[in-house]
């Protein structure tokens, strides 16, 4: 297939090397000259991706005409979320009718609550809009490390297109219909590993980070199911798998951050030693407006808000999760 990728950061190279290396015709993208450079120049330094190397057959452009000129099988989406509505909005007008276009990116659109699916849509409404989601860093499938993910698509046929596209014997895809319950499990469990980096910075164990992912995807699932979207994807590779993987591994950028927020770093601070989009951050205050347009009891996305956003003790508002009213596990269990 001909597939085009917007974004090179870590997760828009790493997807550009897995497409080459199963054979497709692959174009990649990005704004920032100083992206395509530094490939260019040596593609077996990738900065943030150790050990991965950029065939020699992917095209590397910062020519938006040149990346979208001809018959393009699918779009990939891979620019941070922040900047999906500008991208979309710039490639607009290249796009033919039906155009297969995955978004990859995480988040949710804080002015509008909308997912990065819907963010497309309103820019590029007669383009066929899916999602490719899961847990899977782009330092593993660059170096082509088993990984497993999920396409959803309210297109049958466009998710299996996309499922032979990405699918190699180290990188297995599932598909699905539940296109908002996986963009809404990738997303907001981002807020919840920030959540498990603070317990980490605070010197909390393994019980207190068990507690804040279990608790954590009751959250997600509440909402997520009140909103459209189907319980079995919240217990799924887009919400239970995402979420294990983010909140436990190094590779994390809002498992880091958490962490440095933990040990007495501010918001700001604490994004700035990353020194990558920290996804987390600019979903939390939309995750929390859904919860009140929801009526959602989201309590540890609150605290994480009054973290980021109110300077609130990292210490505080573990204790004051813990000490919140008593109440069953389960609402609907009767005795």
């Amino acid at each position: 297939m001909r597939i085009t990728v917007i974004g090179a950061g870590t997760w828009g190279t790493a997807l550009s090397i897995l497409l080459a290396s199963n054979q497709h015709e692959v174009t990649l993208w990005s704004k920032i000259e100083k992206e395509i450079l530094s490939m260019k120049e040596d593609r077996t330094k990738i900065r943030n991706l150790p050990g991965a190397v950029m065939p020699d057959s992917v095209k590397l452009t910062t020519d938006l005409d040149e990346a979208l000129s001809g018959d393009i099988d699918i779009i990939v989406m891979a620019t941070a979320s922040i900047f999906i509505r500008e991208t979309a909005r710039s490639i607009a007008p290249r796009i033919k009718d039906g155009q297969i276009i995955v978004n990859v990116a995480k988040g949710i659109e804080e002015k509008t609550l909308k997912t990065l699916t819907e963010v497309i849509l309103d820019e590029i409404p007669n383009g066929e809009i899916c999602v490719l989601s899961g847990p899977t860093h782009a330092e593993e499938v660059s170096v082509h490390i088993p990984s497993t993910i999920v396409v959803g698509s309210h297109r049958k046929d466009a998710a299996e297109k996309i499922q032979d596209a990405f699918m190699t014997d180290y990188f297995r895809v599932y598909t699905s219909s539940d296109v908002l319950g996986i963009e809404l499990g990738g997303s907001l469990k981002n807020v919840i590993a920030l959540a498990a980096g603070i317990s980490d910075g605070l010197g909390f164990g393994d019980n207190t980070k068990a507690a804040l992912m279990t608790r954590g995807i009751a959250e997600i699932s509440r909402l997520g199911v009140e909103m459209g979207g189907c319980p079995e994807t919240f217990s799924g590779l887009s919400g239970m798998g995402d979420l294990m993987v983010t909140c436990t591994s190094n590779h994390s950028r809002n498992r880091n951050a958490g962490y440095l927020m933990g040990q007495g770093k501010s918001c700001e601070a604490a994004m700035g030693l990353i020194g990558q989009t920290v996804e987390g951050v600019y979903c939390a205050k939309a995750a929390l407006a859904l919860s009140k347009k929801y009526n959602i009891c989201m309590p540890i996305v609150e605290q994480v808000c009054k973290v980021l956003f109110e300077d609130k003790s990292p210490a505080k508002a573990v204790h004051d999760l813990f000490t919140r009213d008593k109440k069953a596990e389960y609402d609907n269990l009767s005795w």
